[in-house]
C-alpha cells in the first residue's frame, strides 16, 4: 500500500508479478476516515489470505522501529501507530516505513530476482509533496532512529543575507525544497499560465506549448538544486525521480539535470546516472510489498 497526499494505491505483489494498483482518493478529512479506508483496501487485497504480508509506505515521519507516524504533512497521521492499529484491524502481520524509502527501494531492486542491484541510490518522489528515500551499501538508509531521510525538507532556496531565516511553525518550510518543487506548486505555475493544473500543463507540454514548457522548465531546475545536494552529499550510482509528476519525463528531468551538474563539486557525482523512475507511479505500492517480504518474509517462514 502507497498512501499519497492525494491517493492511495493497494496492490498484490506474487513473486515478481505485481497486480494493477487499486487507486482511490486520499480520505484526508480526519485520521479515523483514512484509517477506515486503509483498512477496507488492505482487507480486500488480501481477500481472505490470512498469511499476506503487508507493506505500507506512507507520507510521514516514521519510527520504524514500532511503524507509528512521528509526524506527517500532507495526511492526518500524526502520532498514528500505524503498524498496531492496522495489525488489530486486520489481523495480518504489516510493516510501516517512509513513502519514498520504499520506493527507492523498488528502484534499487531487480524486478526478476527481488535482489538489490544498486550499491547507493538517492530518490527524489514528487507528488503532492517531495518526499526523498536512500539506499547505501544495498540497504535502506534510515538514519540513527528509524527516521530519515526527508530530503523533501532540505533547505534549498534560503536568503541568508542578514544570518538564518526564522523557522515556521508549519512545514513545509518556506525555502524547502517541497515548497518549490512539490506538484502543488505545478498547479500553481500552471495556473498562472492559464491551465487548469500540472495536468492540463503536461498535456500542453506534450503538444509543444511553449508557456506549459516553461512550467516545467522551471519546476525541473527548482528539482536540480536538490539533485546537487544529493550528488554532492551520497556520490550515488543513481539518482532517480519518481512520484506523479515524473509521467513529464524529460520535460522534468533534463531541465533538473541541466541545472543540477553546474552545482556539482568537480570530482563528485562521476558515476552518476540521474533518471526518471522505471515504475513511474507504482514505484511506492511495490517497494512497500518489497519491503512486507525483506522485513516479515523470514520472520514468517521461520
Amino acid at each position: 500500500m502507497d498512501i499519497g497526499g492525494t491517493k492511495v494505491a493497494t496492490a498484490v505483489l506474487d513473486g515478481a508479478d505485481l497486480s494493477t494498483p487499486n487507486e482511490v482518493r486520499t480520505e484526508t478529512g480526519s485520521t479515523d476516515a483514512l484509517l477506515d479506508q486503509l483498512t477496507q483496501a488492505i482487507t480486500e487485497a488480501a481477500d481472505g489470505d490470512r498469511d499476506a504480508l503487508v507493506g505500507i509506505g506512507a507520507p510521514s515521519v516514521i519510527d520504524f522501529a514500532t511503524g507509528t507516524a512521528r509526524s506527517s504533512v500532507n495526511v492526518p497521521l500524526k502520532d498514528v501507530p500505524l503498524r498496531k492499529v492496522l495489525g488489530d484491524r486486520t489481523g495480518l502481520e504489516v510493516v510501516v516505513d517512509n513513502d519514498a524509502t520504499v520506493a527507492a527501494l523498488a528502484e534499487a531492486t531487480d524486478d526478476r530476482t527481488g535482489e538489490v542491484v544498486v550499491d547507493v541510490l538517492a530518490m527524489l518522489t514528487v507528488g503532492t509533496g517531495v518526499g526523498g528515500g536512500v539506499i547505501i551499501g544495498g540497504r535502506i538508509f534510515r538514519g540513527a532512529t528509524g527516521a530519515a531521510p526527508e530530503l523533501g525538507h532540505l533547505i534549498v532556496a534560503a536568503d541568508l543575507t542578514d544570518g538564518a531565516p526564522a523557522g515556521q511553525p508549519t512545514f513545509p518550510q518556506p525555502a524547502s525544497l517541497e515548497a518549490h518543487a512539490a506538484g502543488r506548486v505545478l498547479d500553481g505555475l500552471a495556473h498562472a499560465r492559464g491551465y487548469a493544473d500540472g495536468r492540463a500543463a503536461l498535456a500542453a507540454a506534450q503538444e509543444g506549448h511553449a508557456d506549459a514548457i516553461e512550467a516545467f522548465r522551471i519546476l525541473g531546475s527548482r528539482l536540480g538544486v536538490g539533485i546537487a545536494n544529493l550528488i554532492n552529499a551520497f556520490d550515488p550510482n543513481e539518482v532517480v525521480v519518481g512520484g506523479g509528476v515524473s509521467a513529464a519525463g524529460d520535460l522534468l528531468l533534463q531541465p533538473a539535470i541541466a541545472a543540477a551538474w553546474p552545482l556539482v563539486l568537480p570530482g563528485i557525482g562521476t558515476a552518476t546516472t540521474i533518471r526518471i523512475a522505471r515504475h513511474h507511479g507504482s514505484a511506492g505500492v511495490r517497494g512497500a510489498a518489497l519491503l512486507a517480504r525483506t522485513e516479515l518474509g523470514a520472520r514468517s517462514r521461520a
